[in-house]
């Protein structure tokens, strides 16, 4: 079971440290059916916390976050963290993955059609495009939600940034800022909740952790390539669609 579960945090932090999201994507389906969902949830927030602070400390550069999108993200996040606990203690973990899946192909549908009928090239543009007024506040109640019942808060993150044409690095970086501070908004809504079956045991902790370190050095070649890349949204758009896929096979099988 550790085996199974190193190897899908491996690929989990490699795939967040590349493109700035997809730790829960890839490692959430595997702790999701081998744990409880709240102990898989409490363990996915520590570890995925841990990827976040590498990504910001240990790449000997000046992360350049969109502060500003930051702030009313993490702020819209904080209720929608309420309600994604209610989530975690009303659904088992079947219905939380077919809720993700659903979300995340609604999402991207959408995103779909207001391009199109933009006729925008969707990313890689010199600076950010402004959204609509409802755009962050949406995508960070959304991600609050998600992310205290499945772990999964980067789908709604990453269609709101990508929407505004920003840099791959500055996508990167704006999602792990956000993830960082909802690192400590989930445990804080557990705590509140007194969910305090989410705790993880030490053992695992011990031996997924230094996946996490791996993947994420492993990870940084990607993310080289991928930042002067204009597939930048293709791989993302991809991971996307593969991660709904798989859960929906999970939950099938």
């Amino acid at each position: 079971m550790l085996a199974l579960l190193f190897v899908a945090v491996l690929a989990g932090a490699g795939l967040q440290s590349a493109t700035g999201f997809g730790f829960s994507l890839l490692s959430a389906p595997v702790l999701y059916a081998v744990l409880e969902p709240a102990p898989a949830l409490g363990l996915l927030a520590g570890l995925g916390m841990t990827v976040n602070l590498m990504t910001l400390a240990t790449e000997g550069r000046r992360p350049r976050p969109l502060v500003g999108e930051v702030v009313v993200l993490v702020a819209a996040a904080l209720p929608g963290s309420l309600v994604g606990i209610v989530l975690l203690r009303s659904l088992d973990s079947t219905a939380l993955q077919v809720l993700v899946s659903v979300g995340v192909v609604s999402t991207l549908v959408v995103r779909h059609q207001l391009t199109r009928r933009s006729k925008v090239v969707p990313v890689l543009a010199d600076g950010p495009r402004p959204r609509p007024a409802w755009s962050a506040p949406t995508a960070g109640f959304l991600a609050g939600a998600l992310g205290s019942s499945t772990s999964m808060s980067g789908p709604p993150l990453l269609l709101h940034l990508l929407g505004r044409g920003a840099r791959p690095s500055v996508v990167r970086d704006t999602l792990t800022a956000c993830f960082v501070v909802l690192g400590f908004v989930t445990p804080l809504a557990l705590l509140v909740t007194r969910t305090t079956e989410a705790v993880p045991e030490g053992r695992q902790v011990a031996v997924l952790v230094p996946a996490v370190v791996v993947g994420h050095l492993l990870g940084r070649r990607g993310f080289a390539r991928l930042a002067h890349s204009s597939h930048y949204e293709l791989v993302v758009t991809i991971v996307l669609l593969g991660s709904v896929a798989a859960g929906l096979v999970g939950v099938i099988l």
